[in-house]
């Protein structure tokens, strides 16, 4: 079985910093592409950020020079770096990562089960 874990949410005032964990655990074969993505109350979830296997990146306009997305593929881990937060950016964060399971030949996608982050004075 294979599952994604997040940690690192919270309250924060605005102008302050976050950082965001994602480990991926199980029988993991391999792992490609991993990003965030968020939703907000009564808003569609969008993706906030992704990173490839080989570390090329790729950021949503709303949250490019702020964030920063990061791996540790030892670890099997994804970061989110959070500068510069906005009241708009309160929303519940989701991990996601395509894995390719050791009893499987092709990558299926994962969901974490999301970490709230609030910007609030």
């Amino acid at each position: 079985q294979v599952q994604l874990v997040e940690s690192g949410g919270g309250l924060v005032q605005p102008g302050g910093s976050l950082r965001l964990s994602c480990a991926a655990s199980g029988n993991i074969g391999g792992i490609s592409a991993m990003g965030w993505y968020r939703q907000a109350p009564g808003k569609e979830r969008e993706l906030v950020a992704s990173i490839t296997t080989g570390g090329p990146t790729s950021y949503s306009d709303f949250v490019k020079g702020r964030f920063t997305i990061s791996r540790d593929n030892a670890k099997n881990v994804v970061y989110l770096q959070m500068n510069s937060l906005k009241p708009d950016d309160t929303a519940v964060y989701y991990c996601n990562a395509d894995i390719r399971p050791v009893w499987y030949q092709s990558t299926r996608n994962y969901w974490g089960q999301g970490t709230q982050v609030t910007v609030s004075s």
